[in-house]
């Protein structure tokens, strides 16, 4: 499969209110799913599909051309006391401390970064961890939320904590939980102050920051095979 990926030299960035753009969600859902399906993950919340009617779901798609197929991407989920957040509904009943940590910073602005995948097409090229971890925080920003809620794999535990995160060691045993399968562990983690970051490594709190007031628009990244991609970020 690696030698037959298709030569991609640019991918665009786009971020959408789910409720506005109905087309680019179910785009979003079939690539998500098709991944999970690869990976025999059928029982995780954030591939449920009620966030498509949810008005405070944002999402952010990669693809290769303008308006084509979903390569990768993920949602921010805005808590408002309707509907529960992804991370509420995965591991609420193993601690049900998640409802009140939530609940007491609705008024201030809390969210989740839920949903991240990229497809066989993208993997290796970093978009699927540091390059769109970036771009939510950036975009949780810009929806002025204060609080970022997350809940990662393994495979991006370290570039979350790159990009500002802490683990949520209140939470869980030390922050870990068996999900979305009892041989499988997932970590909560929260960024407590989306405005400066103050966890970030300052490589990513620099390339956040430039996203946010759209001083970065574009950039020109080389793979590990000495590729160049040329990203472009549409963010709100």
């Amino acid at each position: 499969m690696e030698d037959n990926k298709p030569e991609i030299t640019d991918l665009y960035f786009k971020a959408f209110r789910a409720v506005e753009d109905r087309a680019s969600c179910m785009k979003f859902i079939e690539g998500h799913t098709h991944v999970l399906e690869i990976f025999g993950i059928t029982q995780i919340t954030s591939a449920k599909i009620d966030w498509v009617l949810n008005p405070d779901v944002y999402v952010v798609q990669v693809s290769a051309e303008e308006g084509g197929k979903a390569l990768g991407g993920g949602r921010i989920h805005m808590a408002n006391r309707k509907q529960p957040l992804p991370i509420e509904d995965a591991v609420g009943e193993m601690d049900s401390r998640i409802y009140g940590l939530v609940d007491q910073q609705v008024e201030t602005g809390i969210g989740e970064f839920c949903g991240l995948w990229n497809s066989w097409e993208i993997a290796g090229l970093g978009v699927g961890s540091i390059h769109l971890g970036r771009t939510f925080i950036a975009l949780a920003h810009t929806l002025k939320l204060k609080t970022l809620l997350g809940l990662c794999a393994p495979a991006t535990y370290r570039n979350s904590l790159r990009v500002g995160f802490r683990v949520l060691k209140e939470l869980g045993v030390d922050g870990k939980f068996y999900y979305p399968a009892e041989d499988l562990t997932a970590t909560g983690l929260i960024i407590e102050d989306l405005e400066n970051l103050p966890l970030a490594v300052e490589e990513e709190r620099l390339a956040i920051q430039k996203l946010r007031t759209k001083e970065l628009t574009k950039t020109t990244i080389t793979t590990s095979k000495g590729n160049e991609v040329t990203l472009h970020f549409d963010l709100l």
